[in-house]
């Protein structure tokens, strides 16, 4: 079972507080790079897989989609999503996504964000989600970036310049990472860049198009502090089609 960190008190009340939980998708800076590799989803049914808040859920509907299953491991997500939720096509379920098991051909577009590095069997879940797709179906979803969370104590280091750098260390070390963001000991799962595209291509999915996400320069006028994401990637943006 994936660490259900989003149910705790703590936790959630650091990570409400997001701009991207507070603004919803225009929070979030990657935004504008996610829409452009979604395919339109205009009668599709979509499965949003680490839904949240149900802000992707609810955006899918606007742009057409016949309908949206949410899913979710956190209690407290899926009832903060069903609060912000007045969609009868729109529906959340609580499951895990080490376990999920999907019927077979029933959707048309998969979607996850940020959800993917929470789980240790990733090569379990793309071939779960193969199966559950429709040929020519699409599974679009972004991940902490492996060159982030491969350290084994991620951070900035800055020298006596000011210079801040990233390090990087354990790179081919893959498996259980532990971090503390709001509380001690937040559980991931790091996984290289070809293990993670290599785990696609083996469950039979065709690479469509692979980012790392970085801010424009627009989006660093507005918000400065966006800056140092130029410094390295934070997150890896991957679509595939079956």
């Amino acid at each position: 079972m994936a660490q259900n960190i989003y149910d705790d008190p703590g936790f959630f009340t650091g990570y409400s507080q997001l701009p991207r939980q507070v603004r919803g998708l225009v929070g979030a800076p990657e935004w504008p790079a996610i829409r452009a590799m979604l395919p339109n989803v205009s009668g599709k049914r979509v499965v949003d897989l680490g839904c949240g808040f149900g802000w992707a859920s609810r955006w899918m509907r606007e742009q057409g989609a016949s309908a949206v299953l949410g899913i979710d491991l956190s209690q407290n997500m899926i009832d903060r999503a069903t609060a912000m939720t007045h969609d009868p096509a729109i529906t959340y379920e609580i499951a895990d996504l080490e376990t999920l098991k999907l019927p077979q051909a029933s959707f048309d577009l998969a979607y996850s964000a940020l959800a993917f590095h929470y789980i240790k069997d990733f090569d379990r879940l793309v071939h779960m989600l193969h199966r559950s797709l429709t040929p020519g179906a699409h599974l679009v979803f972004t991940i902490e970036h492996p060159i982030y969370m491969a350290a084994i104590r991620p951070r900035w280091v800055q020298d006596d310049a000011g210079l801040k750098t990233w390090p990087v260390n354990h790179y081919f070390i893959e498996g259980e990472r532990r971090t503390d963001w709001y509380v001690k000991g937040v559980q991931k799962y790091h996984r290289t860049i070809g293990t993670t595209l290599n785990a696609l291509i083996g469950a039979g999915f065709t690479l469509r198009h692979v980012e790392e996400f970085c801010p424009t320069p627009e989006q660093i006028a507005e918000t400065p502090e966006l800056v140092e994401e130029l410094e390295r990637p934070m997150m890896l943006l991957i679509s595939a089609q079956r």
